[in-house]
């Protein structure tokens, strides 16, 4: 996400040492939270402001509906273009571009198969991420 680009407005802060330190803090109060673990006011620990840039640009790559067709068209499996394209409805060329976003925001991953590339989600998280969020708006 570092490589996309950013308007003036948006430009972001330098990133503060330690920085990915306080993301897994961070990220561990959010967890301890949800599983019910309220700590005092004093452990809640705000991330740095490049941190909450990186999630907020995160989550605006899944404001796309075909971004989104193109993830739950990978959770069965690895796909090529061409197939993902027939799956979600849109051209080869809107499905690459699309994955090209994908790929810098590390929610995808891509490996050749002879001459064939072959498209796959990264991990999954992401795959939590979408089932996170379809039960959010489900309920």
């Amino acid at each position: 996400m570092a490589e996309q680009r950013y308007r003036e407005e948006d430009a972001r802060p330098p990133a503060a040492p330690g920085s990915e330190s306080t993301a897994q803090a961070a990220s561990a109060a959010l967890a301890a939270s949800a599983a019910g673990e309220h700590g005092e006011a004093e452990d809640n620990v705000m991330p740095d402001e490049e941190i909450l840039y990186d999630l907020a640009d995160l989550f605006k790559i899944f404001s796309d509906t075909t971004r989104i067709k193109i993830l739950y068209s990978l959770i069965d499996g690895e796909h090529r273009v061409a197939d993902i394209a027939d799956m979600v409805g849109a051209t080869q060329s809107a499905v690459s571009h699309q994955l090209r976003v994908l790929k810098q925001a590390r929610l995808v991953r891509f490996q050749r198969d002879g001459k064939n590339i072959v498209y796959s989600l990264a991990d999954d998280h992401v795959l939590t991420i979408l089932a996170q969020g379809m039960n959010h708006i489900c309920e």
